[in-house]
Order: C-alpha cells, then structure tokens, then sequence
C-alpha cells in the first residue's frame, strides 16, 4: 500500500504562532528554506521526514499530533451538518470537506457555530407556543452542547487537570486515596460522614460538611469523594480552565466545572502512568483494571478515552454511552470514527445488543462506508438505586479501535480479523449513512435523492440514489 502523503499546515501555522516564532526563524530551526516552509503551512507540499524528525527533535513535539486532532472530527461533524435539507442542493463533495477542514479550521468552526444557531433557531420556532411572551425567549445556545464540544475538541484530554490529579494521587500512594482525599478535606475545614440517603453526594459549605451516600457502591462514593476534594482544592485551577475555554453562558461553565471535577476524580483513581503502563501489561482488560484501581468498569472505560497525553498516547478508543432508547449520553473518539452531534448511533451497533445480555462483553468487528474496521467491545451497565423500589437507571458503553491496534486488546483473542466477512457494516447514523441496502434503515439518507417505485418493493420502501 502507498504511504500517505502528511498535510499538516494548519498544525504548523498553530505551532508557530504557539512558539512566538517568525516563518524565517521557524523555517531555520527546522532546516527548511522560507518558501518551502511557506509552501507547507499552505499545503501545497506534504510534510517531509526531515521537517517530522526536526519538529521531534527542536520541539519535542509528539508527531502523531501532526495527523491527529481536529480534522476527522470536524470533517464528520460538516457532513451531519450539510445533509440538513437547507443545503439539499449544494453538498459538496468529502475531497472538499477534508480540504476545508485541514487548511480552515476555523472557518469550519464558524460554519458548525453558524448551522447549530440555525438548528437551534428552527427548534425555538418550532415550540413558538412555549417561548411566546417569556423574557428569557431568545436564541441561546445549548449549554450541554457547548460543555460536549469543548471536552470533544481537547481530544477528551485536559493536560493541566490530569497532571495535577497524578500528582495527589502519587503523594497519597501510601495510605491510600480516600483518606488521603479526606485528610486534604479535613485541612480545608470539611468533615467527611456516610449516611442512608438517595443524594449521592452533598456538600454543606457553611457547615464544612460532605455527606456521601452509603446506598451506592464504593467506587462510587469514591470518585464523589474526589469529585468534590476537587472542587474545593483545584478550584483555582478549574476556574483557569474555564477561562480558556471562553463558554458562552454561565450554566456551560457551571456543567463544565462539574465535568472537569469528574475529570479530576477519574485522573486520580486511575493516575495517567500508572494506568498506561497497567492497560498495556493487561492489554486493555476492563475487569482486571478495574479490580487493579477500585474503580467501575464505566469508569476504566471513559480513562482508556482520555489517554491522549502527548509524548505518551495509549490505544486511541472511542468510546459512547446510550441509554435503552438508543440516545447517546456521552461520546468521544480518538479515533477516525466520529458519532453523529443529533440522535442516536447505529442501529447495527453491538451497544444496542448489550442490553439483551446483561453482566456479558460482547464483541464485534464492524466497518464503516469509509472502509476503516474496528472492534467494539459493549456491556451494559447498571446503576442501582440502592434501596426496594428505588429506579435502575440502565445504560449499555461501547469502547473500541481501529482494527490496527487489535494485538494490543485481549477482546481480539480469537477473533478471525483477517478475514472480511466477519467484519459487519455498521454507519454513523441513518440520516448521514451512505448505506444504499441496509435493512435497519429508519430514515433515508438526507444528501441523497430517492426513487419511489410502486410497482416494486425491496428491503425498503425507497430507492436510494
């Protein structure tokens, strides 16, 4: 196979301008003459070896950075954005879309900005009986949306968070995280106390007291333990963050502190060293890490996630949750596989099956219409309420790779990836699939024009042009 050409000049604009550094000054410290420089930053020549190895070498830049980061993602989600019927006659083609997305990001930024706005105007319009005569009835956008795209481009990994989470986590090595995290507690004037309650965790600021629930698990009580140590100690920290992250309304921030809260007690449980170095010994086996850390098999799952740490990046995982309506609740990927920013995934997908097999991994080898293969690997995942008549909350998580990184997982064990007919065609979502025959399809394609025979019927009700 012919060894793709590297086109990373927006990667290399970004890296410039991070450095401070003119395009001469830049262009000698790489090796490389000025025009030829100016010729990549525009990509209108590839990467060479020589400019990887120099970029490694003056810059201790982790290379895979060059091919990874923004443009899959964006390129997906400006497909899902322009198969709306508002662009029914002007899709352009995917060689255009990938340009775009490499040499303009930020166009394509504005462009998704722009299309959510819409969506969002369109929905508002749609309830107009509800907004009609509210003061607060004008066009805001969806603080989940907004907390959602932020982790979705940091690649799900927050440096500053997970540093400082692997930094308690190693001092409290010796005696353990929990009282480690309730001894930091007790210093900041908070005592730590177990009760019977459905809150799972409550803090009481003016008395400085943390109550935790003992109706749920301990890994649970746990990350709450952490999840709030953090919130009270790292707030400085968090706050920084948010900062950089410009949200547009007070509730996105407000979510995305409780995110990054959570991505603290998560970092911590599972220290980014400590977990690389035990995923690879175990080769990536959900049950022994979560035994090997004290945390749930949800928990092991969304870390493998995170694991995008430059100089020292794990298996890149996507990884979704659903519920029983087939909704994703969370979503991120490392890997070319992006999930669709509306409704649901795939019905194809092994996560929906989870359900049917309860306590059990079930695997799979998948394609998409791009032809990249991967393996997933589903369980549900139940959350008791903790007391007789209390509601179980049900989900199913999916994590899987590109078939590529297979040997590194023991759920490929046994599997015959070398052959094509065990991998199963699987799309993003129906609006945007380009699967003309696929008998679970529940909406036709947007972007394409339809053919209604009378005479005739297949598998659907329609032909798909």
């Amino acid at each position: 196979m012919a060894h793709q050409k590297l086109y990373a000049g927006a990667k290399l604009r970004e890296m410039r301008t991070r450095f401070g550094l003119t395009q001469k000054d830049f262009a000698a410290r790489l090796g490389v003459s000025l025009p030829y420089l100016n010729q990549m930053e525009n990509n209108n020549r590839p990467v060479s070896s020589t400019v990887i190895l120099a970029l490694a070498q003056e810059f201790g830049l982790d290379v895979t950075e060059l091919s990874a980061g923004d443009s899959e993602r964006l390129v997906s989600d400006m497909r899902e954005a322009l198969a709306d019927p508002v662009f029914a006659e002007t899709m352009p083609p995917l060689p255009d879309l990938r340009l775009t997305a490499a040499n303009a990001p930020s166009f394509a930024r504005a462009f998704l900005e722009l299309h959510k706005a819409y969506r969002q105007s369109s929905e508002r319009l749609a309830s107009l009986d509800a907004a009609l005569g509210r003061e607060d009835a004008r066009l805001t956008p969806s603080p989940w949306e907004e907390v959602r795209d932020f982790f979705h481009y940091c690649d799900n990994y927050i440096d500053a968070v997970d540093r400082a989470a692997e930094h308690f986590a190693t001092q409290a090595a010796p005696g353990g995280l929990r009282a480690a995290a309730e001894a930091r507690l007790q210093a900041h004037g908070v005592t730590v106390t177990q009760a019977d309650s459905d809150q799972i965790r409550r803090f009481d600021a003016e008395a400085g007291h943390l109550v935790l629930s003992s109706r749920v698990s301990p890994e649970t009580r746990d990350f709450q333990l952490l999840l709030q140590l953090a919130l009270i100690t790292q707030d400085s920290l968090l706050e920084a963050t948010l900062d950089f992250a410009r949200f547009q309304t007070d509730a996105a921030r407000a979510i995305a502190k409780i995110g990054l809260a959570n991505y603290f007690a998560g970092a911590a449980t599972m220290p980014y060293a400590d977990f690389h170095a035990a995923a690879q010994e175990t080769r990536h086996d959900l049950e022994r890490l979560a035994m090997r850390f004290g945390a749930s098999i949800e928990q092991v799952a969304h870390r493998l996630s995170t694991l995008q740490r430059p100089g020292a990046k794990g298996v890149p995982f996507f990884f979704v949750r659903v519920d029983r309506a087939g909704t994703i609740t969370k979503r991120h990927s490392a890997t070319r596989l992006q999930f669709a920013r509306f409704g649901g995934a795939c019905p194809l997908w092994n996560v929906h099956r989870a359900f049917e097999t309860p306590g059990h991994f079930l695997r799979q080898l998948a394609e998409t219409p791009d032809g990249v293969r991967y393996i997933s690997l589903a369980r549900d995942i139940s959350k008791p309420g903790g007391s007789f008549g209390a509601p179980v909350r049900r989900f199913a998580i999916a994590l899987g790779c590109e078939i590529a990184f297979a040997d590194q997982l023991v759920y490929a064990d046994n599997l015959d990836i070398s052959n094509a007919v065990a991998f199963e065609p699987i799309g993003i979502s129906c609006r945007i699939c380009e699967r003309k025959t696929c008998h679970q399809r529940s909406v036709p394609p947007l972007e394409r024009q339809l053919t209604i025979a009378p005479d005739r019927r297949g598998l659907l009700p329609y032909e798909v042009g």
